[in-house]
């Protein structure tokens, strides 16, 4: 691969990353539409890489192409939320039971309980620590994935978590304080602790069930069939 060839590729990823995050933070909200050049513009890059960034978008369902309309950023039904919290659930499961069966120290397990520290500090923030208290909650679910050691298993649920990240960002603030989740997250660093593979496991498979159908209700309630 010549140099000229690397460095497309590298802008490219940039520019997917780029591209990506406005999305999934809502910046660009679904339904937002732009052309190609007005990408170009707000990234400070040229047309190419925009288009490979674009195309590699819409293969993960975040965005349509449109002929000479640019893109166009898709919504995330109800349904969709469903069936990728389903999904979540089943292989973070995965990923627990292989954490468990490891039977990890206090030492390897300590990034979580930080996460799950900086969680309960952010709801003392009250609204304004909202934002800090679902970043804390991502971390505490990516170094899970981290240390069951399948990277295979990794990149797949960080796909689809990524996907369920719009909806959670958006319904943030229409939601109840989430105590529940911080203190399900302290329970089952209790049990990884303790080697208790099955409790582990029931643990996070109620508290993605309990997050799912809050979730869902919020959708019912303000009439979200997608957003």
């Amino acid at each position: 691969m010549n140099t000229l060839a690397r460095l497309s590729e590298s802008m490219a990823d940039v520019a997917v990353r780029e591209l990506r995050r406005r999305i999934l933070d809502n910046v660009w909200p679904p339904g937002y539409q732009a052309l190609e050049q007005e990408l170009a513009l707000a990234l400070g890059m040229s047309r190419t890489p925009i288009h490979e960034a674009l195309i590699c978008l819409q293969n993960e369902g975040l965005v349509e192409l449109i002929p000479r309309r640019g893109m166009r950023v898709l919504p995330v039904s109800a349904e969709d939320m469903r069936e990728i919290y389903e999904v979540l659930t089943a292989l973070e499961c995965a990923a627990v039971e292989m954490v468990a069966l490891r039977q990890p120290g206090e030492q390897e397990l300590r990034p979580l309980a930080d996460a799950t520290r900086d969680m309960a500090l952010a709801l003392e923030e009250g609204g304004a620590g909202l934002e800090a208290w679902a970043a804390a909650d991502e971390r505490f679910h990516k170094q899970l994935l981290v240390l069951c050691g399948n990277r295979q298993l990794h990149d797949t649920v960080l796909n689809y978590w990524d996907r369920a990240h719009r909806a959670r960002m958006f319904t943030l603030k229409l939601r109840a304080r989430p105590v529940n989740s911080t203190q399900e997250h302290l329970a089952l660093v209790e049990r990884l602790l303790a080697g208790d593979v099955q409790g582990a496991v029931a643990i996070n498979k109620a508290h993605r069930q309990r997050a799912a159908t809050e979730l869902l209700s919020i959708f019912e309630r303000f009439n979200l069939q997608q957003m």
